[in-house]
């Protein structure tokens, strides 16, 4: 079996300080979403970021939960 496989797919529940963690990074990301928002002229580049930002909150959290 392979440790870092069976990581990546369990849940992780979260530990003391981890919801702490999670909320600065999404808090921060939304303040940049909403710069890009109002920066940006609606258009595929801007919806592009958008998805990456929220990909990266998302690699970020787990990076978190699994680490």
């Amino acid at each position: 079996m392979n440790p870092q496989i069976e990581n990546n797919f369990m849940y992780h529940a979260p530990k003391e300080g981890q919801p702490e963690k999670y909320e600065a990074i999404r808090e921060k990301a939304k303040e940049l979403a909403h710069m890009i928002d109002e920066l940006c002229l609606n258009s595929r580049e801007k919806s592009v970021a958008m998805t990456n930002l929220e990909t990266a909150v998302m690699w970020a959290n787990a990076s978190i939960a699994r680490n």
